[in-house]
Parts: structure tokens; C-alpha cells; sequence
């Protein structure tokens, strides 16, 4: 008994220090252990939130690229580069905000020098090298007015101005090249393209359409195009009348069949013949003389003389100027006096007289003046076609047949087309109705792709998928790694062995309680009622048994019932 507790005493005095540095030792590590945790769960959870980066520039000039980079980290705006490096990603949250405040400093700049590069000139320069600027600003000023157009990304303009020359018959005409970048699935067309045309050419002197080569992104050579259709008269504003003109006609058709037959049984097409020439006209005619009483007299004119004497009315001349000849007289004239007798003087002779009378009268002539000026874009002929499905009907028991148009109901309908159509039979107007069943067209079905093949419910995956894998791994490091570390860090171990090492020090291994604690910490009084000394080893086994005794009373109680109980 003595050796025991020798051997106890032993014991208990060896422990202490190396039990302080193994303590020591192992919350250094349980600390170092948690601080890894922790680290872990952080970045994991940053990694988890990590935000979701856009496009905010592609496809820019290096020399912008380093300016919006430098600019960014002015922001403190987190970006990254494509794979390829063409394109700047921000996130996704910020990308229009860092546009705005980059569009403010004026970036990206595109690569186009305009006239600014005019506005720092060196004293001293040769006129050489100044033209040589102008060209570069016109150029990229012409650049920078193309890419304006919304279906153009890009665009790159070569002029080609020769040096002006004294001799006229030596003087060149310049000539421009035109490099066109078009987005994806866009297209100019012949009339676009002659816009860029006359746009260049109207930009620069002496500079004619002619001489201006326009070329896509594919090198197709687009200028070739607008002319070709230039020299054929082919106007795509005249096409575009004529097919609007068409489109009109056939929806005015359908409209006022459609509540005869019902929704999609009718369909009509129209082709117009359009006169485009303009013409002018100025027609003159007279009518053919009526009679003179039905005529408007316009002005009448009459005039009478008569004159008396003179020469007889001789022709005038030599022989009429000559005296008269001697008088004779007959000698036995009926009436005759002898001479001598007394008579009565002759009588003169009568002077001859000339009577002149003119009439003129002007009568009103029936004339038609006109003049006729027709505008182009007149309709010469129209022709009209219409296609009317047969009628639905249903029976009493629900079940839907098609019929035929009757005769009255075929005419109906073509009275009422043409009036529609605006026919003119004068004008060569035609019409053709048909009646016959349609085709059913073959219903496409639309498969709805799954869920899991939804490019938005992907992303909504990707995100959740995500956070639960943040929220279970951080579970499990709490759990496996951070709870036990915290556990053995604060001693809650110790206490749950103590506590055990005390119930096992007041009960005995059949159940049978063999000590009891007095008070005070160094005595043990035994059944017998023999005190001994407490060996030091036994410290921790009577603050266990202190520590049960408070946290668990029944249990206590319970022992000093079976031991009351044992002593009795």
C-alpha cells in the first residue's frame, strides 16, 4: 500500500511539466489548424462568389487598349483579358458604368485620326508633310462619317490626290478606295452603297463617282454593283413602288374576301405593269365650218363708193387725155329746129357713174387648245389572281366537311375582288378566281429543348450548384475539422473524461459504490471509517467527482441512497 503510493506520489510529481508542454504544444496546433480552416472557408467562399465578368470593348487598336487599361486601374475596376486578348472583361454589374465614364474620356478612340492631328503643327514644317496630314485628317474624318452608318463596323478610306499641275492637258483627277468592315449578317444595299459613293466624292475636289472603288470586308467590290444598276435604269425606288403597289392590292383583296370565307382561305397575288415615263402633251385642233347662221360672227366689214365724171371711165392714158373731137349733128334728127327758129337750149349730156361696194365679214373659228402633262408611276395594266379554299361546314353532330363555291358565290367573290382591285376593263385589267381545296400545311412541331439544355437555366445551375457546394464543404470542414479543433482547444474534453472518471471512481466494477468524498480535498474516508492521505494523483478524480456532483445531483443522490441502503 505504502509502494502505491509512493508510485502515485512518483508519478504526480513527474507530469505536470510535461504535460504543461504537451498542452502547450497541441494549442499552437489546434490554433494553426483553426487558422488554416478558416483560410480555406475564406477563399472558398470568395471563390464561390466570385462575380461574373462581360465583354465591355473588343476588336479596339493596342494604343487604346493600353489607355482604357490605364484608365480602369484609375477606377479600381477589376478586368480581364479574352482568351486571344481582343477583348477587355469587367464585371457584369459594371460594364455599363465603366462605359459611360470611359466614353467621357473620350476611348475608345477607334484608331481614326481626324483634322485634331492639324491642331498641333511644329513651326518649320515642309508643305510636304502638311499635305500629307490634311490627307490623314480627310481620310479619317471620311472613316469616321462611314462608321456612322449602323450597318458598318469598320471602314478604311485611301485617297489618292495627284500634285496639281500648270499644264491642262497633264492634270490627273484623284481616286479613292473604300474598305467597308460590316457586322455580322449585315448588308448594304445598291442604294447604301451609292450614298457611300457620293459621300467620298462630294468630300474631295475634283473627285468624281466614277473614280470611287467601294469593297467589303469579303472582297466583294461593291461599287460595280451600284453602277451596273445605275447604267440599266433600274431604280430601286421605282422597284420598291411597284412592290408596295403589289403588296397593297393583294391585302385590299384579302381583307374583303376574308370575312366570306374566313381566316387563311384566301390568298391573292397581284402583278402591276407601272408607267414610270413621264409625259408632256400639247394638242391645237379646229372644228370643221358649220353653216354661216350658226357661226359667231367675230367682226364685220362694209364699205360702198361711187364716183361720177372724170374720163369716162376710160382706162387711163394717153388716149383718154386728148380733147374732144368736133360735135355733128344729124341733119334731119327727129325733134330738129331749122336754124334760125327759136328753140330751147340742149340739155347737158349725163355724167357717167361708178358705183363700188365691198363687204367683209370674220366669223369665230371653233379651235381646242390642250395641254396634258402626265407623272410618271402611272398603272398601266393590272393582273390579279385569287386563290379561295372551300368553305367549312358543320353538320348538327359537330363534324366539320368543305364544299365548293356555288356559281352566285364564285361571281360574289370576283365582283367584289375587282371592285377591290380597282378594275378597268379599258385599261386591260384581268382577274382570275380559283376554287379549289388547300393543302394542309404540315404543323411543326416545336420541341421545347429541356431545362437542363436552357442557356439561362444553365447559368441558374452553374450559380446554385455553386452555393450549395460552398454551404456543404463549409458543413463538413465545421463539422470534421473546425468543431473538434474548437473542442479540444477550450478543454470540453477533458471535462466529459473527467466527469467519466469520476462516475467510475464512486461506483465500483459491479455497479457497488466503494468510496465516498468527505469534505476537504486531501482525505479519503473509506466504509471502515479509516481516514488516509489522499495521494496527489487523486486530484483530478475528487474534482470530477465535485464537478458530477453539482452538474448531476440525482445521479449523486443516487449513490448515497445505495449507499445508505448498502450500510444498513
Amino acid at each position: 500500500m505504502a509502494a502505491d503510493a509512493a508510485l502515485l506520489t512518483s508519478t504526480g510529481e513527474s507530469n505536470p511539466t510535461a504535460n504543461a508542454f504537451g498542452q502547450m504544444g497541441q494549442k499552437l496546433l489546434l490554433v494553426a489548424g483553426i487558422a488554416a480552416v478558416v483560410a480555406v472557408m475564406v477563399v472558398f467562399w470568395l471563390w464561390s462568389q466570385k462575380p461574373d465578368y462581360r465583354v465591355l470593348f473588343s476588336n479596339f487598336a493596342d494604343k487604346d487598349g493600353g489607355a482604357i487599361v490605364a484608365e480602369l486601374d484609375k477606377l479600381n475596376v477589376p478586368y480581364q483579358f479574352a482568351e486571344g486578348g481582343n477583348a477587355i472583361l469587367v464585371p457584369a454589374d459594371q460594364v455599363h458604368q465603366v462605359r459611360l465614364k470611359l466614353a467621357a474620356q473620350g476611348l475608345p478612340k477607334g484608331g481614326n485620326i481626324g483634322f485634331e492631328l492639324l491642331e498641333n503643327q511644329k513651326f518649320g514644317v515642309s508643305q510636304f508633310v502638311e499635305q500629307v496630314n490634311f490627307q490623314r485628317g480627310l481620310e479619317g474624318e471620311l472613316e469616321r462619317s462611314i462608321q456612322s452608318i449602323s450597318a458598318v463596323q469598320a471602314a478604311r478610306i485611301h485617297l489618292a490626290i495627284p500634285k496639281p499641275s500648270v499644264f491642262v492637258r497633264e492634270q490627273q483627277y484623284p481616286t479613292a478606295s473604300v474598305l467597308l468592315n460590316l457586322h455580322n449578317g449585315r448588308r448594304l444595299d445598291a442604294q447604301q452603297v451609292g450614298a457611300v459613293v457620293h459621300l467620298v466624292a462630294s468630300s474631295v475636289p475634283n473627285l468624281s463617282a466614277d473614280h470611287v472603288t467601294v469593297v467589303d470586308q469579303n472582297g466583294n467590290l461593291l461599287s460595280d454593283n451600284a453602277n451596273k444598276l445605275k447604267q440599266n435604269g433600274l431604280d430601286p425606288e421605282q422597284m420598291a413602288y411597284v412592290e408596295n403597289m403589289q403588296n397593297s392590292i393583294a391585302r385590299r383583296v384579302e381583307s374583303i374576301i376574308t370575312p366570306i370565307v374566313g381566316a387563311k382561305n384566301v390568298h391573292a397575288e397581284t402583278s402591276a405593269e407601272i408607267d414610270f415615263s413621264m409625259t408632256e402633251q400639247a394638242n391645237e385642233s379646229y372644228k370643221p365650218n358649220g353653216k354661216p347662221d350658226d357661226m359667231a360672227i367675230r367682226s364685220a366689214q362694209s364699205r360702198e363708193s361711187q364716183t361720177s365724171g372724170g374720163n369716162n371711165g376710160a382706162v387711163p392714158g394717153a388716149l383718154s387725155n386728148q380733147p374732144p373731137g368736133e360735135s355733128t349733128a344729124p341733119i334731119n334728127a327727129p325733134g330738129a329746129q331749122a336754124p334760125g327758129e327759136n328753140a330751147p337750149p340742149a340739155a347737158p349730156p349725163a355724167p357717167p357713174q361708178n358705183t363700188q361696194k365691198d363687204n367683209t365679214t370674220n366669223y369665230e373659228l371653233d379651235k381646242t387648245v390642250s395641254y396634258v402633262q402626265q407623272a410618271k408611276g402611272g398603272v398601266k395594266r393590272l393582273h390579279v389572281a385569287v386563290v379561295v379554299n372551300h368553305i367549312p361546314v358543320v353538320d348538327s353532330t359537330g363534324k366539320t366537311t368543305y364544299r365548293a363555291l356555288n356559281t352566285a358565290e364564285k361571281q360574289q367573290v370576283s365582283d367584289l375582288a375587282m371592285q377591290a382591285m380597282g378594275f378597268n376593263k379599258e385599261r386591260g385589267d384581268t382577274i382570275s378566281v380559283v376554287n379549289t381545296p388547300f393543302v394542309a400545311e404540315a404543323q411543326e412541331k416545336l420541341v421545347e429543348p429541356p431545362l437542363w439544355k436552357d442557356p439561362l437555366m444553365i447559368e441558374y445551375g452553374k450559380d446554385a450548384l455553386r452555393f450549395l457546394a460552398g454551404v456543404v464543404v463549409l458543413m463538413l470542414i465545421y463539422k470534421k475539422l473546425l468543431k473538434p479543433m474548437a473542442v479540444k482547444l477550450t478543454g470540453a474534453d477533458k471535462k466529459q473524461q473527467a466527469l467519466a472518471a469520476g462516475t467510475a471512481a464512486l461506483t465500483g466494477p459491479d455497479g457497488s459504490p466503494i468510496a465516498r468524498a468527505a469534505e476537504g480535498e486531501d482525505a479519503l474516508v473509506t466504509l471502515s471509517g479509516e481516514a488516509a492521505a489522499l495521494p496527489s494523483g487523486l486530484d483530478q478524480t475528487l474534482l470530477a467527482a465535485k464537478q458530477v456532483a453539482k452538474d448531476n445531483p440525482r445521479m449523486v443522490a443516487n449513490v448515497v441512497s445505495s449507499w445508505t441502503s448498502a450500510e444498513k
